[in-house]
């Protein structure tokens, strides 16, 4: 399966200042992200980012890299723009990798693309979840699928809602009930990806902040990948940062 990997990075970040450019183990955290998508054998990687200062950080790591325009309202929009001046066939894969997964697992990556086809244009990830405190945490977006393994809908909700289990306990989950969290890695054909930045906002996108319910709103397929573990988290925090920090020195 052919495909290509696009990072976006922006250097702004309420919670982690410069977050791409912070150090681990000696490489800016793009460059790490962008060394695992390589590993994931994509055919070409690219960072995509509005600040110069990520630009110079990656060409010092042999990084390629785009400027981008500053005011795009998603990834998916910055990598759109990539993606257009590649010059690419409207058949081929393209992978958004977000610029904050330095430790996102490649295998997932490449599992990911490999559901992209000319049915389904777009195609994403999610794993089950097994603890309440996750399944009722809006901050922890599901998803639920059909018999096809295809998005029904994305939710900050609780889905599907156990209605005769949760009438009696919401303490711990049914034997046999694990919803799916969604993973924030997407891959899409180059013809939806044209398309996306001309879909108009959908009032599902506007109600749950999930930009990924426009596609399911216009009427556009999403597959999903269930891998059977939690991907390690990307980072949002300086605890994270420091997590992270921590892997690489016990990996030497």
């Amino acid at each position: 399966m052919s495909f290509i990997a696009i990072i976006p990075a922006r250097l702004a970040s309420s919670r982690l200042p410069n977050k791409p450019l912070a150090d681990i183990g000696g490489k800016p955290m793009v460059v790490r992200t962008a060394e695992r998508a390589l590993e994931s054998g994509a055919s070409a990687i690219m960072v995509a980012t509005d600040h110069a200062d990520i630009v110079a950080a990656c060409q010092a790591h042999g990084v390629p890299v785009c400027m981008t325009r500053a005011d795009h309202p998603s990834g998916t929009d910055r990598i759109a723009e990539v993606a257009a001046g590649m010059n690419l066939a409207d058949d081929a894969v393209i992978v958004n990798v977000q610029g904050d997964e330095p430790l996102i697992d490649p295998a997932l990556i490449a599992a990911t693309a490999a559901l992209v086809n000319a049915d389904v244009p777009m195609a994403t990830a999610a794993h089950p979840i097994h603890g309440v405190d996750d399944g009722f945490n809006p901050n922890v977006v599901k998803v639920v699928l059909d018999k096809h393994g295809r998005a029904l809908y994305f939710s900050r909700a609780t889905i599907p809602w156990h209605r005769d289990a949760f009438a009696v306990s919401r303490t711990e989950f049914p034997a046999g009930y694990a919803p799916l969290r969604h993973i924030g890695l997407y891959a899409y054909r180059n013809d939806f990806l044209k398309k996306y930045p001309q879909l108009a906002i959908s009032p599902l996108e506007q109600i749950e902040a999930l930009e990924q319910l426009r596609v399911l709103w216009h009427g556009y397929a999403i597959a999903v990948h269930v891998t059977a573990s939690s991907p390690a988290p990307g980072v949002d925090t300086a605890e994270d940062l420091q997590r992270v920090r921590q892997f690489f020195i016990d990996k030497k």
